[in-house]
């Protein structure tokens, strides 16, 4: 049986088909369920409409496939015997070829062979002498090459010579073997000092004979040798010395002064290359490149040196000498914008193949922080025109920034380094300009995360130094204090020192969440304007930065901090507020936090805080518990001995040897508990207890933001037209508009929660047993408290479920055990005080 139409796939309703050939048979199937449906019909036919079309087609290519199959049989079939014959003439002729070359070969003699053997021996010989005679006219026209190059270039005949030249070039495979082909190549010593003498003239020619040759790039190779021995030679002889233990030169101070040499020596080659190459601008970028190449030992290892024997102070010294670098980097792009083509020089024309390796004699191994992607424009020589502007197309650049790019990628890691090594009073408000003067922007990922850990390091370990103070260490902090108010309360001058001292700590952690909203906030407008920066850039490719050139950006954009998570980061920051809903939009809220990791920390430091506070401002009252649980009222009969001497049946009833008024420390206790409004008269004036009040102990977030409502929607009205950027976080936001008593009432119930909680947990499970008597006086008590804590406006569930349980009789709490899930703990308490397991065992 098929199953129901509305449980078939595609698939599996065309292969229904083969199991039901019959069409009607087919349907019912299809149609038979244990529940039809009326719209089983119209899917079968809306199933049917889709496919039966899709049949149609298919059918009508299948036969067009079939007759053309037929009239390819039908065409090739009247060839077959045709072809067949042919083949069998074939082989016929075949046949009769071979026994034809059978028969004749048998009679030829064995000279024959022999004959053909020389045959073969003299036509190679006489075609090696033929190669011979060719090499032996091209080394008697060598023979004679210098005398007659020396005497063109006597008459100053440059061209007559490179010709020359160029025509003997191409033999020079002759003497590819011999000891002398390597010094053939070699400069003469007219050419090496025509370049040490600074002459353009002879250069010029001298560069227009190689040029003919194709060997330009050997005489770029010694004319930049040559122009780069005293950079090369101030670099190698530095004594470099980063610490105070050693003498010599501060590596910021030496790069300083050699990139001023090395600009003094483009300014001075400027001219001298115009005059004497057709490429002047690729030429002396060439140039720069292939100085830094020649630099031993490297920048990179400059730069690796000086920033391990820094350690973590390395950072501001590094962008200090990437600074150097930039402005080195925009002078020598001016210079290459005033470097002219020289109109007196022609260059001769080369194939791609040659000038190609022209453009890229110098090139350095792609860094091991970049992408997959190309870190460099592609530039050839064909691409680079007589007026190319440095910018527009040359690399050069890259070369000088690349060095930087391991730190830059590290960026993160070294302001975490920095900012830990200047800890107590570390400046994290600095690190936004360091991220913009040496990432552009890039690194902004990388530094919200760093910052979010050390801050987060920082808080903590703030926490811990604040959890370590001791209480008895604040005496002092009372002196002066007036405590008239309190006088009497049951509160010590050590208790008075221990709350003093936690509201200082909890003034202090406000003033370290009010710098970090202000931090964060600042924090929020770099990345805003980095996130403008990047989309005006991204709208204009070639626009570049003030005081650095389109290298410095280059590199970043295609290394690993041009992230996914950079961008989103950048996109968050641009969220509209529109996007609010139009509930949230009524309160006022910012945007959600940057530094979320250091506000978990600084919400726990606080909570924590506040805790100790509530154990502070509750001492009174737990004191007054200590030995509640060991009270002999827990313990006392149920019935009074009768008095001795006395008859009569009034004499023998039994009298209660006890009060169901509630005990002494429960009510001094609960007369504690209703002090405490006073307690907050005291520092009416002081806000501090609104600070981070979303983290109190036990606070209901709806109650809470019931309170904030009516603050929130004022502030709203107040500041409607102020930039998103510039609001607080959510927690400063939207309960900073607190009245002074909806925040003690908050306190108050928080206060009130945790005593009880105190308690329930502590207190009455250190019970070991209860009479019934005692069961009444318990319910005494705890009924007593409910009433004092309602009139605080706070209500506990436990408190609820102890006065249920403790006023249970002993003959329903026996048998309330067998039903009463095991999980009630506090039911579980009070079966063991009243023995009502035991009486089941």
């Amino acid at each position: 049986m098929s199953p129901p139409l509305n449980s078939h796939p595609p698939d599996d309703f065309l292969l229904s088909l083969d199991d039901d050939i019959d069409i009607v048979s087919w349907i019912n199937n299809l149609l038979q369920s244990d529940t039809p449906a009326t719209s089983d019909i119209a899917i079968l036919e809306k199933q049917l409409s889709h496919f039966v079309p899709a049949l149609e087609v298919a059918s009508e290519d299948l036969s067009l496939h079939i007759e053309r199959l037929i009239d390819e049989i039908s065409r090739s079939a009247s060839r077959l015997p045709y072809d067949l014959q042919f083949m069998r003439d074939g082989a016929l002729s075949l046949q009769a070829a071979l026994n034809n070359l059978t028969t004749h070969s048998s009679s030829f003699s064995p000279q024959s062979s022999a004959t053909l053997d020389r045959l073969h021996s003299l036509d190679t010989i006489k075609r090696n002498m033929q190669l011979a005679r060719d090499v032996l006219r091209e080394a008697e026209s060598w023979s004679t090459l210098e005398s007659e190059v020396s005497s063109l270039l006597s008459e100053q005949s440059y061209e007559k010579a490179a010709e020359k030249l160029s025509e003997a070039n191409k033999s020079m495979v002759v003497f590819q073997n011999t000891p002398e082909y390597e010094a053939r190549p070699s400069l003469s010593s007219a050419l090496i000092a025509a370049i040490n003498s600074h002459d353009a003239t002879p250069c010029r020619a001298y560069y227009s004979i190689f040029a003919n040759i194709q060997r330009d790039s050997e005489f770029r190779a010694y004319y930049f040798g040559s122009r780069r021995s005293s950079l090369v030679s101030m670099w190698q002889d530095a004594k470099l010395s980063d610490t105070t233990d050693a003498a010599g030169q501060f590596t910021p101070d030496f790069l300083n002064a050699f990139f001023t040499s090395f600009l003094a020596v483009l300014n001075s080659e400027r001219a001298s290359i115009s005059a004497i190459f057709p490429d002047p601008q690729l030429t002396l970028s060439s140039f720069i490149t292939s100085t830094l190449s020649a630099l031993q030992p490297t920048f990179a290892e400059r730069l690796s040196t000086f920033s391990d024997q820094l350690g973590p102070a390395a950072l501001p010294e590094l962008i200090a000498i990437f600074h150097v670098t930039e402005r080195f980097a925009v002078a020598v792009d001016k210079v290459l914008e005033r470097t002219e083509v020289s109109s007196a020089f022609v260059p001769p024309t080369t194939d791609s193949s040659s000038a190609e390796p022209t453009a890229r004699t110098h090139r350095r191994r792609p860094s091991h922080a970049r992408l997959s992607i190309s870190r460099r424009m592609s530039v050839s020589a064909s691409g680079i025109g007589p007026f190319q502007l440095a910018g527009s197309g040359l690399d050069w650049d890259t070369d000088v920034y690349e060095p930087f790019l391991e730190y830059q990628v590290s960026y993160g890691i070294l302001e975490s380094k920095f900012l830990f090594s200047s800890l107590p009073d570390p400046l994290p408000n600095e690190s936004l300009s360091r991220m913009q003067s040496f990432t552009y922007g890039y690194g902004a990922a990388t530094l919200v995360s760093s910052l979010d850990e050390f801050l987060t390091t920082f808080i903590d370990f703030s926490k811990d130094s604040f959890m370590s103070s001791s209480p008895a260490s604040a005496a002092s902090v009372m002196a002066g204090s007036d405590t008239e108010d309190l006088a009497d309360l049951d509160y010590t001058l050590e208790d008075y020192s221990t709350i003093q001292l936690w509201l200082h700590i909890l003034e202090s952690l406000r003033g370290v969440r009010d710098r970090l909203s202000v931090f964060e906030s600042q924090l929020r407008g770099t990345l805003l304007q980095t996130s403008v920066a990047f989309r005006a850039r991204a709208q204009d490719p070639r626009a570049t930065v003030p005081g650095t050139t389109r290298g410095a950006l280059q590199l970043l954009l295609v290394s690993t901090l041009n992230s996914p998570s950079l961008h989103d980061l950048l996109d968050s920051i641009n969220l509209p507020d529109g996007r609010l809903s139009s509930q949230d939009s009524g309160r006022l809220r910012g945007p959600s936090p940057l530094l979320t990791k250091a506000h978990t920390a600084l919400n726990i430091a606080a909570s924590l805080i506040q805790s100790s506070l509530q154990v502070a401002m509750l001492s009174p009252l737990y004191k007054s518990l200590a030995s509640y649980a060991s009270s002999p009222l827990w313990m006392t009969s149920d019935q009074a001995p009768r008095r001795p001497g006395i008859a009569g049946a009034t004499s023998e009833a039994a009298v209660p040897t006890f009060s169901l008024s509630p005990s002494e420390a429960m009510q001094h206790a609960a007369e504690g508990l209703l002090n405490l409004p006073r307690l907050f008269e005291v520092y009416a004036d002081d806000d501090v207890f609104a600070f981070s009040i979303e983290t109190l102990p036990h606070v209901d977030a709806a109650l809470l933001e019931s309170f904030a409502e009516p603050a929130a929607a004022e502030q709203t009205s107040m500041h409607a037209r102020r930039a998103s950027s510039a609001r607080g976080p959510p927690h400063s936001a939207a309960f900073s508009g607190l009245t002074p008593e909806v925040i003690a009432s908050i306190w108050l119930s928080s206060l009130g929660l945790s005593f009880l909680q105190h308690l329930a947990r502590n207190i009455l499970p250190s019970i070991r047993s209860l009479t019934t008597a005692g069961a009444a006086q318990l319910a005494s008590d705890l009924g007593y408290l409910g009433n004092i804590v309602s009139a605080l406006s706070v209500e506990s569930k436990e408190l609820t479920r102890w006065i249920e349980v403790v006023g249970v009789d002993d003959e329903t709490g026996r048998a309330m055990v067998l039903d009463v899930d095991g999980a009630d703990s506090i039911f579980s308490s009070a079966a063991r005080m009243r023995g009502w397991a035991l009486a089941i065992q």
